[in-house]
């Protein structure tokens, strides 16, 4: 049983893989927060042209 720990632990296969997949997760939260930004800030964007197009019809 102590020789196939030994052997996982030095087993180098699918390393790529696990690399792969924590640089997949990496870009994912960070293409999250910045999509995140950019909502607000669009958001925030079109709000305040609204506000001041309605402002501006007023009598």
């Amino acid at each position: 049983m102590r020789n196939f720990f030994k052997a996982f632990v030095r087993d180098e296969r699918g390393v790529s893989a696990m690399e792969y997949a924590i640089l997949a997760g990496i870009v994912v939260v960070a293409l999250t927060a910045v999509g995140t930004q950019f909502n607000t800030g669009m958001g925030t964007l079109f709000t305040n042209l609204f506000n001041n197009i309605q402002a501006a019809s007023k009598p």
